[in-house]
């Protein structure tokens, strides 16, 4: 028993530290859209938000995880989780202002969000051994999971007794007590090497260096790229697809607003029952399935809510696609973790982030198109069976027998000492 208190000591130090920032962002992605819309009544100008959230991952991913691999990564973060804090603590000031000037806070913000999500995972792969990862991945899928439910809700209580300006303040807070718990984490970089030498300095040859390191990773390791690329695949049609989500439950499932609340309501109880069931079997099911058919099933949903003419086929759909993400996020996060080294992850990381938000930007772009020129179904059942195709494809490389070492938790560990 001590042992294991001991082991998880920091990793709950650090689950603690996600969930409060995972609240916290669920509020201020509602508080905002609301001031954004009840300053301007224009639903074109909520939608730049989420505009600013794939411009600012391009913007910043190409150079980013060549800071991130030569920097201290608690250091990183905690100095990201301030600088994110303080710049919410503006937003409320700069509603009456000006709305450009808001939009540059917003767009800071994302970068900041862009430069910390490589930096926390190359730090968590560095702190949680090899055996934990599966068990620590299940549990961040089921944070994510409970403020997805419990953030709304949240967001919902601070708007009655409040503001959504309070709302804003309290991410900020959220946002700084996360960087002072990651205080508590150790400093497993204590002789890293800083940035400001002068060989280390960020410039174009440095840029290009980086670049080439990541694409002879690439060609050694084709089949973790191909698998990495196939899942993210997978995750760009399933944003491509829910671009289109509001507007398929009103103009083709004729839903209310009360009744299409209840649909994603439904979707959240799916991802709670999908993360509470993968935390308790986490350790008998194969990290090659969990991908392999967690992807596949999230198809399956998402298949059977494009071809729903009803509430019920439509909520069915989303509990079968909510219920599967949890397994498939948590398989590829682990096969992540066990397959890149942390030395250049954050350069990965970051340059297939930046192909990822490209693709996002294009695919919804053409799901967009078709649901204008053809029809808003004919859009989404297209999008679910080109995921679908993917998918499959995921799984037939997942389950191959001859590439089960690859879904070893000490495979880097053995390479480095042969």
């Amino acid at each position: 028993m001590k042992h294991l208190v001991e082991s998880w000591k920091y990793p709950s130090i650090l689950l603690l530290g996600i969930g409060v920032s995972n609240l916290g962002a669920w509020v201020y992605l509602i508080a905002l859209n609301l001031l954004i819309f009840e300053i301007t009544g224009s639903p074109l100008a909520v939608a730049v938000l989420y505009i600013l959230i794939p411009l600012a991952t391009m913007f910043t991913n190409f150079w980013c995880g060549s800071i991130v691999d030569r920097l201290n990564k608690r250091n990183v973060m905690i100095f990201l989780d301030i600088f994110r804090a303080l710049c919410l603590f503006l937003v409320p000031w700069l509603l009456d202002a000006s709305l450009l000037l808001l939009y540059i806070i917003v767009f800071l913000i994302n970068m900041a969000t862009s430069m910390f999500n490589p930096t926390s995972m190359v730090y968590i792969t560095k702190l949680i051994p090899s055996e934990q990862r599966k068990r620590f991945n299940s549990l961040i899928s089921l944070i994510d999971s409970g403020a997805f439910l419990l953030g709304p809700a949240l967001a919902g209580v601070l708007f009655i007794i409040g503001t959504p300006e309070l709302g804003i303040i309290i991410n900020a807070i959220a946002l700084f007590l996360s960087g002072l718990i990651t205080l508590l984490m150790p400093n497993l970089e204590k002789q890293s090497q800083a940035i400001n030498k002068d060989e280390e300095k960020l410039s174009i040859q440095l840029l290009m260096k980086d670049f080439q390191i990541v694409m002879n990773f690439s060609r050694k390791s084709v089949y973790i790229m191909l698998v990495y690329f196939l899942f993210s695949s997978v995750i760009v049609m399933t944003a491509a697809v829910d671009s289109l989500e509001a507007v398929f439950a009103k103009e083709v499932l004729s839903l209310s607003d009360s009744d299409y609340g209840f649909l994603v309501t439904v979707a959240g109880g799916g991802i709670i029952v999908g993360a509470f069931i993968n935390t308790l079997f986490v350790k008998k099911i194969a990290i090659s399935f969990m991908i392999g058919l967690g992807s596949t099933f999230v198809s399956v949903g998402y298949i059977i809510y494009s071809f729903s003419n009803s509430f019920f086929i439509a909520a069915l759909g989303f509990f079968i696609l909510a219920f599967s993400l949890a397994f498939a996020n948590t398989g590829f996060l682990t096969f992540y973790q066990n397959n890149i080294p942390v030395d250049v992850m954050g350069r990965i990381g970051s340059l297939y982030g930046l192909v990822e938000a490209t693709l996002i930007i294009i695919s919804t772009g053409i799901i967009a198109l078709l649901a204008q020129v053809i029809s808003i179904q004919f859009a989404v059942i297209t999008g679910s069976l080109v995921m679908l195709l993917i998918s499959v494809i995921l799984c037939t490389l997942n389950l191959k027998s001859s590439k089960s070492n690859y879904y070893q938790p000490t495979r880097l560990e053995k390479l480095e000492v042969n």
